[in-house]
């Protein structure tokens, strides 16, 4: 079982996860990660997460995968 962490930033900054998710497959990490997402741009917030990217990385520091919150948040009109 692998252990992640899902760090989010932008140009401004970064948001750093001091909690590892065990996670059993890759599949299964995107998927939490997809919802760290949702649940982040859900939140009551003045924030414009557009340009916000979640960083998904093991307990070495390297980046597995990233998501882009644009991703999650669609086109906008």
């Amino acid at each position: 079982m692998a252990h992640l962490f899902f760090h989010c930033s932008n140009d401004a900054g970064i948001w750093i996860d001091r909690r590892s998710a065990p996670l059993s497959s890759l599949s299964e990490a995107m998927a939490q990660a997809a919802g760290v997402v949702r649940e982040l741009v859900m939140a009551p917030s003045n924030e414009d997460w557009r340009g916000w990217t979640l960083h998904a990385s093991d307990d070495f520091g390297h980046e597995v995968f990233a998501v882009p919150f644009t991703s999650v948040l669609g086109k906008s009109h």
